[in-house]
Formats: C-alpha cells, structure tokens, sequence
C-alpha cells in the first residue's frame, strides 16, 4: 500500500510583480504599490513532494513545496541528507521512498550502501534524519519499502543477500529489525517491489528476474506466513510494479514489463484469505506499449495508471468492480520523449500525478480528470546534479 497522507498547509508570502507600465490614471505611490502587490499571486502550498535522488556516494532527499495548482517549487535547505549512500543509477523497483501512516516520517531505501534511513518532516517540509535512523537492510542492495501501520518490509534485491526482511518503525522514528523475518530469495530473483495491502494482513512482492510473485498473509507477530503454491507464475515476463486497489484488498494488480516491444501487459489477481492469487477474467490486459513498470491507482479504485518505461507513456485504465480492466488510452510524458520515466505518485486528492523522471533527473507533473492525464505546461521540475530518483511521495 503506499501511504497519502495530508499534511496541513502552511502560510505562504504572495510573489509580487511590477505593475503594469502603461496606467490611464495616475495614483499615489502607495496605492500603486498595492495595486502592484496584487498583479501576480502565487499558488498556496497544500504539500509536499519528496524524492529519493539515489546519488551516488553521499544520498539525499529532494523536497518540494506543492502548490494547489499542481506546480511545485524546492524546499529551503533541499536536498536533505538521508545518511546513506545511493548508487547513482535508476533502480529497477517501485517504492524506493514511502511514509509512515502518521505522516511523521520517510523511509528511504540507500541502495549504495544496503542501508534503510528514517528523516522526520518538519512543520514546513524540511527533513532531518532521526537520531540513529541509519540501519542496514539486512541484506544487499535495498530497493523497495513497504509499510502498514509500525510495520516495515524493505525488499533486497543484490546477489548475495536478495530478500524480504521486517522492521518495527518506533515512536522516536528508529527501526527495530524483527527476529525471523527474512525471507531469503535466491541470486536472480531481482525483487522489484514489496507492499501491503490495505488491511495490512497481506504482502506481495514481485521476482522481476525469475518472473514470479510472492504472496503473504502477515501475522500478528509481524512475520510472514507464504501462501500454498507461492511463489506463483507471473503471466508475462518481468512482473514488475504492484498495487492493491485501495477499496478493495483482496484485488491485485502487476505490470508485466518484459515481454518485448509493444506488448506490455498488466495482470489483475483475485487474492484469497491464505494469500493464493488467481488471474481475474481474461487477465493480463493488454497496453499495447513497451516495458509497463510502474503502477498506480486512483484513490476511488477507479482506475489505474501503469509507466510505460520504454515507450515514454503514461497507459490508462479503467477498473471494473470485479477486477477487470479496460484499456482507455496512453498520454506521453513530454521530456525527452518520456523515455525513462520511473516511478508515479498520486496527490492525496487525487488531482495531480507526480511522475520520477530517472533519465534527465526530474519530475514531471500531470493533471488528473476521471481516467484522463494532462502534462502540466511547467512540468517537468528538475532535481539536483547527479540525481537519478528512485521513489516518490506526495503529501
């Protein structure tokens, strides 16, 4: 599940522009000013958006004010350091980046270095890392983070050490791993995504290497308990990003992003109350585009958007009640083609889509209208030298 959560705005100083050159009437220089103070108003800020910039070495956190109209503006003070190390490459996962459910904190996964990092969020947006809040992934290469409530799963994707392990987000924002969680995944596996569902009693997680799908129910003690038959058989090559529908957590959704040019697909899976996935109707569905990675779907469980790397799209969908989906077009992502395009996030009302472009370091910004997707003319917003983001949130 990926965590939305509201934060609340904050005052804003209007921009001023010099008023207009030609007047019909002169006033006094006061009134002039004032007249001048109201020519050009900026747009409130409602939010934030907030990116793993994965660079390499030292890895920071990108922060932005989001205003009402889409558009969004750097943090004073971004970056932020996230205290481990990024690899400086764009990762091959969904969920780099999340928030706890309170909205207090963001878990950051620090690929470079096998780390996970915990930054508190100001009142204003700015991060600081929590004291302590650098811990190792348990395992090699940490690309994905999953949370529901205290519970965090971070997927490692490197030989060596590829695995699904838990932690315990504390209070004071410190991880806590807990005893006999790992589950070890053999060399190759190359997990792309670890998430819950909305109850928090299942976990998913994608092998876009071997082409499979792990499915969980979670236990009360935080460890996970596989389900009979798991992992199950991708129904394309390369499953890839993942996502409960938010109105209904026993409905499942991958994108299949290998299976060569133009024939991209997502599959949508019935999951039972002992974690066995079965494909809905006449799963996978087809977006005609190439290498379908990212996942994303509107708040309403109305429809969903997958990022279709390779082609440099954004496929849309809509859902049925039962599961189903219906192909309703692709809207390209303006820069450079769109070409590597990397992970989506919807705002927390749904009218915005903030869109990682890994390739030429930015984020591209969408408005969003029922199923339909227009690139905002501003869009994209470039991130620090050196980014090559990884994960993004939108409060």
């Amino acid at each position: 599940m990926r965590f939305l959560i509201r934060s609340r705005p904050r005052p804003v100083l209007a921009g001023f522009a010099a008023a207009a050159a030609a007047m019909a009437v002169a006033v006094p220089a006061a009134a002039s000013a004032s007249t001048a103070s109201a020519a050009t108003v900026v747009s409130p800020v409602v939010g934030h958006v907030y990116v793993n910039d994965n660079t390499a070495g030292a890895n920071s956190i990108g922060a932005f004010d989001r205003h009402s109209d889409g558009t969004f503006t750097p943090e004073a003070g971004s970056p932020f350091a996230a205290g481990g190390a990024g690899t400086g490459a764009g990762l091959a996962s969904q969920g780099a980046l999340q928030i706890s459910p309170d909205g207090r904190f963001l878990i950051a996964a620090d690929a470079g270095s096998n780390q996970v990092s915990v930054l508190r969020i100001g009142s204003g947006g700015s991060l600081k890392l929590v004291p302590g809040g650098v811990i190792s992934s348990r395992g090699v290469l940490p690309v994905s983070v999953a949370v529901h409530d205290d519970l965090v799963y971070v997927a490692n994707a490197g030989n060596g050490g590829s695995n699904y392990t838990g932690f315990r987000l504390g209070l004071n924002g410190r991880l806590a791993p807990i005893s006999g969680s790992t589950i070890t995944l053999p060399d190759g596996a190359q997990p792309g995504d670890v998430l819950f569902n909305g109850t928090g009693t299942k976990l998913a997680g994608t092998r876009v290497g071997t082409s499979l799908i792990d499915s969980f129910t979670v236990r009360h003690d935080g460890r996970l308990t596989a389900a009979p038959g798991s992992p199950f058989p991708a129904q394309r090559l390369g499953p890839f990003g993942s996502e409960f529908r938010p109105t209904n957590p026993d409905q499942l959704f991958v994108s299949n992003a290998h299976a060569g040019a133009g024939a991209g697909t997502v599959s949508a899976f019935s999951d039972s109350s002992d974690g066995t996935l079965s494909p809905i109707g006449s799963s996978p569905f087809a977006d005609s585009q190439t290498a379908p990675c990212w996942v994303e779907i509107t708040h309403d469980g109305q429809f969903l958007f997958t990022v279709n790397t390779a082609s440099g799209t954004i496929s849309r969908y809509s859902i049925a009640a039962g599961g189903a989906l219906t192909l309703l077009g692709s809207t390209p992502v303006g820069a450079t083609g769109g070409v590597g395009a990397v992970d989506d996030r919807l705002s927390p009302n749904g009218a915005y889509l903030f869109v990682d472009e890994s390739r030429i370091g930015a984020v591209g910004a969408f408005a969003v209208h029922g199923g339909d997707l227009t690139e905002l003319a501003t869009s994209p917003t470039s991130l620090p030298a050196g980014a090559a983001p990884a994960g993004i949130v939108v409060t």
